[in-house]
């Protein structure tokens, strides 16, 4: 007998810790493109895409067919015991695709957090060096390693420390939040000055754009004094696009809007079309250091994900991703800068292609964010079929992840109905 998504939710509470999270109670039985459907048969339009895994929508076709022709063949021999070429031919089309000049290779994981993980542990056998800086607002994974690079205590940190030693944070340039570039630079200046030598730090990572922070983007001439700065101490640039990759800001990689090549680059989400993988990219010279046995891991480059990457950058060249991006990106802003028009609760909207975001205030005020409100828009708009995420420091932003292959038709659908349900919840709020 089918289960309602009810008896599942309650199911679920008895076998699935609390602790991962639920944004929508709600069971999902079947996916095509930006539409699925639960199990109850209700229709619900995707504009979170697994969190910017599925940048090539539920189920591609050209994705689905090359997992299916992978495992007719074999599934796990692990690369590290008896290597299989597709790992190799995905590693040079990597290695191609990044905004690197020098010689660069590619390593294959399985998560964002152990390619995060793999690109310190790289930085330091390169550099011989241990310290690390991140910025506020960062999201680097759930490891303790990731924990404590992420930029943001609650939920991910509080509780779970202490967390490894040698990790800093700078105020990341968002000029909404009132931190500018001048400011973010100094603040590193007064790492340097009060916390950690220069020349003791192995690596900064930075997100191009920030994810869960709230889609704050770097700006051009930020990420180009970074640069400098890296380079005169020595130190490895490492840009984390495991959110921005693939197309999701109208380039392939976020960071190539600044012009400015990074040192290492890590990836993950939807590198492999909505299957476990995850990669490490960079210049040559870094990843030598590292001794025979020292990086790796047995799920490591799975062949079947590994298959539908390949995919997934045939994909990005057929279907012209980036411009679809751009497209979809015009397409959400131009409706969402009209909704601020009419709802003083759109304090701002941002953002570069597909990758956009509008932070919910009160009256307009920069100061004064609405987490309540963008809780219960997620809530709502979920009753009426429309699947949003939000995020943010302040945890007062919805972030638009819509998948790149969706059609015009159905993105106009959703952002009518992100509409109706915020005219309803902010008059909501404001009769009470």
């Amino acid at each position: 007998m089918k289960q309602t998504n009810q008896q599942w939710q309650s199911r679920r509470e008895q076998a699935v810790p609390h602790g991962v999270g639920n944004a929508l109670p709600v069971y999902i039985e079947k996916a095509r493109n930006a539409e699925i459907w639960d199990v109850e048969g209700k229709r619900y339009i995707d504009f979170a895409s697994g969190i910017a895994v599925l940048n090539t929508g539920h189920n591609h076709p050209a994705v689905i067919d090359a997992v299916r022709q992978q495992l007719e063949k074999f599934t796990h021999p692990c690369f590290q015991v008896t290597p299989y070429g597709n790992y190799i031919e995905l590693a040079e089309r990597l290695n191609e695709l990044v905004p690197i000049s020098e010689p660069c290779q590619t390593l294959f994981l399985t998560t964002g957090a152990e390619a995060v993980e793999n690109a310190i542990k790289v930085a330091r056998i390169a550099t011989g060096r241990s310290a690390i800086i991140a910025f506020r607002g960062a999201f680097h994974g759930r490891t303790l390693l990731g924990m404590a690079l992420t930029g943001k205590v609650q939920p991910y940190k509080k509780g779970y420390g202490p967390f490894p030693a040698g990790i800093y944070h700078a105020p990341y340039p968002a000029a909404y939040l009132g931190v500018s570039d001048t400011q973010a630079l100094a603040s590193l200046a007064g790492i340097f000055a009060a916390d950690v030598s220069p020349e003791e730090v192995a690596a900064i990572i930075i997100e191009p754009v920030q994810g869960e922070g709230g889609f704050y983007a770097a700006s051009p001439s930020f990420m180009k004094q970074l640069r400098a700065l890296c380079d005169k101490h020595g130190i490895v640039l490492i840009a984390d696009e495991i959110q921005s990759g693939f197309c999701r800001t109208g380039k392939t990689f976020a960071i190539e809007h600044s012009e400015v090549e990074p040192d290492l680059v890590t990836m993950a989400k939807s590198l492999a079309g909505g299957f476990p993988l995850s990669a490490l990219v960079g210049k040559k010279s870094l990843f030598d250091k590292a001794m025979p046995g020292g990086l790796g891991g047995t799920y490591a480059g799975s062949p079947v994900a590994i298959a539908a990457a390949l995919a997934v950058t045939d994909i990005i060249e057929q279907e012209n991703l980036n411009q679809r991006a751009q497209e979809i990106g015009e397409q959400i802003t131009h409706r969402l800068q009209e909704m601020a028009e009419k709802f003083d609760c759109i304090g701002d909207v941002r953002g570069y292609g597909a990758m956009i975001a509008m932070e919910l205030v009160e009256e307009r005020d920069s100061h004064r964010p609405n987490k309540e409100l963008t809780q219960a828009l997620v809530q709502e708009a979920g009753k009426k079929g429309l699947v949003l995420l939000s995020c943010g420091v302040r945890a007062n932003v919805i972030r638009f992840l819509v998948p790149l292959t969706a059609e015009k038709e159905i993105v106009n659908e959703g952002l009518n109905v992100l509409s109706s349900c915020l005219e309803l919840v902010q008059n909501t709020r404001l009769t009470k």
